[in-house]
């Protein structure tokens, strides 16, 4: 009985130790620069899939439809992975805003972690 049980809990550790987890990052970058004035050439996106997302200010100021459009953009992503068996496990964000007359530049970053 002893050699049964033993051999149970070898094979349960063996399956549970063969269950690896697969992560995958999704990052969403959103420019905070008045007018849209971004450098595109800076920016290399060669191997990369990239969604284009508009521009949080127009020339009059804060675009809220930008905002809107964009949040419908990141919540089918969102719904795609969920239906692929993808879990959220964490997400953060961080901004790089305006630092001055001299800077005029800036991006939202939000970078959300899933696990399957």
């Amino acid at each position: 009985m002893k050699k049964l049980l033993f051999t149970a809990a070898v094979l349960a550790a063996t399956v549970i130790a063969g269950v690896a987890q697969e992560f995958k990052v999704v990052t969403v970058v959103e420019s905070i620069v008045p007018g849209g004035l971004v450098k595109r050439s800076e920016i290399k996106i060669d191997r990369f899939d990239e969604t284009k997302l508009l521009n949080f200010y127009s020339l009059a100021g804060i675009n809220f439809q930008n905002i809107a459009s964009n949040d419908e953009v990141i919540t089918s992503k969102l719904n795609e992975m969920a239906k692929e068996g993808w879990s959220l496990v964490f997400v953060t964000s961080g901004v790089e805003s305006d630092a001055g007359k001299q800077d005029g530049e800036g991006i939202f970053i939000t970078r959300f972690v899933f696990k399957k």
